[in-house]
């Protein structure tokens, strides 16, 4: 199925990156925000990224934007062979504009959600064509990163992840496949590595050494320096969110490092990431970045815990690893080579290791659990190998 033309709800730095990733393809994108100066302001990240091309004529310039259309009308949606929804993570927000979309699209539309965690079953609640809703994961920026993880929700039918992956390729991304789970499988898995880079300043750790030792396991950035990138304030507000939603469900919310951390950068020191000048770095303008002073004195006042450089290196990715192994047991993925792809091209995943699976092939199964378990003696029940991990290991067996 070769979509001709699509909308994209939410002109944000998402929604824009999509539209632009569209145009360059050759697809009508219409891009609706909730008034035309917003959907404008969208369209202007083409506009620039055009002017940067030096490689494209006025001419191709003038053809590309002609296919981002902008708009601040549903009805505008209604010949559109699919939607996709880049609003805040936000459920009530995601809610609203589904309906609304729905309201004027033609019976067998694509409506697909882009959220790094949110459930799609509970996001289609909503929806009057559940087989037709399904999730659509972009990564930031939209336009540049080459991964997009489809998830299917409980309803989701056959003829929409098919739409839904042809989308993606006709968008030059590459497809992988999940089922549904909070977090899915990306975000939980960078989550982990996330949550001990958080567990070790709270510990006390330099954080000048965790960020180094990520880029010594051959990591782009470092778990705080991708945190800045995507901003604690926009980590902060999905928090809450996923706290509001255990509490709904009548469970009782257990907050983590990771956590306990980002809100004392936002409430406490207004340090909400690096597009607002202030994260776990300093952005001086015209200058390098570098790691926050007030790190040491908030949180290693009395002066950084000394631990062998290895354990902060081998915390990292094996956080990573094992909590793939735990998706793979509990049906979150099924394939080891999407989980590698995944880890790869979506999360900044050490390239030369193949993957996360691939990574515990190369050290041996058995070595593997071995290593888990002196990091879990160590430093805590995130290292402890899950059962299939520990079935493989025992059977001779890799990750296939």
């Amino acid at each position: 199925m070769s979509i001709r033309t699509f909308g994209i709800l939410g002109a944000g730095q998402m929604g824009a990156g999509i539209a632009y990733a569209a145009a360059r393809k050759g697809i009508v994108a219409i891009l609706k925000d909730v008034d035309l100066a917003a959907a404008e302001r969208g369209k202007d990240y083409a506009r620039q990224a055009c002017a940067k091309n030096k490689r494209m004529s006025e001419t191709e310039r003038e053809a590309l934007l002609g296919l981002i259309r902008t708009t601040d009308r549903y009805d505008d949606l209604a010949a559109c062979e699919a939607v996709i929804e880049a609003v805040f993570e936000l459920r009530d927000v995601k809610a609203g504009v589904t309906r609304e979309a729905e309201a004027v699209l033609a019976h067998d539309a694509l409506v697909a959600t882009n959220t790094s965690a949110l459930p799609i079953t509970e996001l289609a609640e909503v929806s009057v064509r559940p087989a037709n809703f399904i999730g659509m994961h972009f990564f930031s920026p939209a336009d540049k990163m080459p991964l997009v993880e489809i998830i299917c929700g409980e309803q989701t039918g056959d003829a929409a992840l098919a739409a839904a992956f042809d989308l993606a390729q006709q968008l030059g991304k590459t497809p992988i496949v999940v089922n549904d789970a909070p977090g899915f499988f990306t975000t939980r898995v960078i989550g982990k590595t996330v949550a001990q880079g958080a567990a070790m300043v709270l510990e006390g750790i330099d954080p000048v050494l965790i960020e180094a030792a990520a880029r010594a396991n051959g990591s782009p950035v470092g778990p705080l320096a991708a945190i800045d990138e995507v901003s604690q304030e926009t980590a902060y507000r999905n928090g809450l969110q996923m706290k509001a939603d255990v509490e709904a469900r009548g469970e009782t919310w257990q907050e983590q490092p990771a956590g306990e951390l980002i809100r004392r950068m936002v409430e406490d020191f207004g340090r909400k990431g690096k597009r607002h000048g202030a994260g776990y770095y300093d952005y001086p303008q015209g200058g390098k970045k570098r790691i926050w002073p007030g790190m040491r004195q908030h949180f290693a006042p009395n002066g950084f815990r000394e631990v062998p450089f290895e354990d902060i290196k081998d915390r990292l990715i094996f956080a990573q690893c094992i909590d793939a192994v735990r998706a793979m047991q509990e049906g979150v993925i099924t394939s080891a080579a999407e989980g590698n792809i995944g880890s790869i091209m979506g999360i900044g995943f050490p390239p030369q290791t193949g993957g996360v699976f691939q990574c515990i092939n190369a050290w041996g199964l058995p070595r593997f659990v071995a290593r888990a378990r002196e990091l879990a003696s160590a430093y805590g029940a995130d290292f402890e190998p899950p059962r299939l991990l520990l079935e493989k290991a025992d059977k001779g067996e890799t990750f296939r």
